[in-house]
């Protein structure tokens, strides 16, 4: 719905969900982390945490770039306590959530042309990067938000 239309509740609700949600796992994580000599976080963002969007998301997107911040504090703080802080910001993905816009074929063509490479992401290749990050392989990253949206973010 537009900006001014979101209602206190409605944006409180999104926010409490998405960002103060991650907060509290977070602080839980690194909790048991820091007890653990170390370990790796993924918190999952959004490209619209990155870029934004003038789709009627406000309160989404809003609470998608805070995702984004507690991500850089977290991995500032405690990087050297061995606890690697990422995220993942996945662009239109196809579940269950997202299939009654991608079974819309307009819809599709509108979503898929600003994607340069021309397709939504399967939820496999968006689990793909965030096992990375949790590798070894990814172990001198940290406070890094990784798009995982077919090159949307970089057109």
């Amino acid at each position: 719905m537009p900006f001014a239309q979101v209602t206190e509740e409605l944006f409180d609700r999104v926010i409490n969900v998405n960002l103060k949600g991650m907060f509290l796992a977070m602080k839980y994580e690194i909790l048991a982390l820091l007890a653990a000599g170390g370990g790796a976080i993924v918190n999952i963002s959004s490209t619209v945490g990155l870029v934004g969007s003038g789709a009627g998301i406000a309160p989404y997107i809003a609470s998608k770039h805070g995702v984004v911040g507690l991500t850089k504090a977290a991995a500032l703080e405690y990087g050297r306590h061995h606890i690697r802080v990422n995220a993942v910001a996945p662009g239109t993905t196809r579940t269950s959530v997202n299939e009654h816009w991608i079974s819309n074929e307009q819809i599709l063509q509108r979503i898929t042309g600003s994607i340069p490479l021309g397709r939504v992401a399967s939820a496999s290749e968006v689990a793909q990067a965030t096992l990375w990050l949790c590798s070894d392989a990814a172990a001198y990253l940290t406070g890094v938000t990784l798009p995982v949206d077919g090159g949307f973010t970089v057109a």
